[in-house]
C-alpha cells in the first residue's frame, strides 16, 4: 500500500470515500459546542424569520395576562408548553423552508411548494391548539372579571 492508499478510508455502507486525516469542521466536539450551535440556531431564527418575531411577542403577551389573571400552576404548564411548541414548530418550518430552498436552488418546484405548505400547516395546527388552549383558560377569568 502506498501512502495515499492509507490516508483514504471507505466507508462500505455509503459508498464514500475521504480522508482518514479530514477532520469535520461541522462535527460537534462537545456538549458546550452543540449548545453553541443550537442557540446560534435560535437566534438565526428570531433575527432572519417575521413570524418568529411575532410568536415570541405572542408568548410574552400571553406571560403578562397569566401574571394578571394569576393562572394556576396547571395553567402555567399548559400555557409555557403552548408557547414554547409554537416557537419550535415555527424554528422546525423555517429549517425546512431553508432546506428546501437549498434543495431546489432557489427554483419553483410543486414538491419543494408541498413540502413548505405542509411545514407551515403544522404550525398552523399547533397555534389553533395554542389559541384553544389560551381561550379555555383566559375567558372564564375575563368573563368574571366583567360580570
Amino acid at each position: 500500500m502506498d501512502s495515499q492508499e492509507n490516508k483514504v478510508k471507505i466507508y462500505e455502507k455509503s459508498g464514500k470515500i475521504e480522508p482518514k486525516d479530514a477532520k469535520k469542521k461541522w462535527k460537534n466536539a462537545n456538549f458546550l459546542n452543540s449548545f453553541e450551535f443550537a442557540w446560534t440556531g435560535i437566534k438565526t431564527a428570531f433575527i432572519e424569520e417575521r413570524n418568529m418575531r411575532k410568536h415570541a411577542v405572542s408568548a410574552l403577551l400571553v406571560i403578562l395576562a397569566g401574571l394578571v389573571f394569576g393562572v394556576s400552576a396547571m395553567e402555567w404548564m399548559l400555557l409555557l408548553m403552548c408557547a414554547f411548541l409554537v416557537i419550535t414548530f415555527e424554528i422546525v418550518n423555517s429549517a425546512i423552508e431553508n432546506v428546501v430552498d437549498l434543495a431546489s436552488d432557489y427554483h419553483f418546484s410543486m414538491r419543494a411548494k408541498k413540502a413548505k405548505d405542509m411545514a407551515a400547516g403544522a404550525v398552523l395546527m399547533v397555534s389553533f391548539l395554542a389559541i384553544i388552549i389560551g381561550l379555555i383558560i383566559f375567558v372564564p377569568k375575563l368573563w368574571a372579571l366583567l360580570f
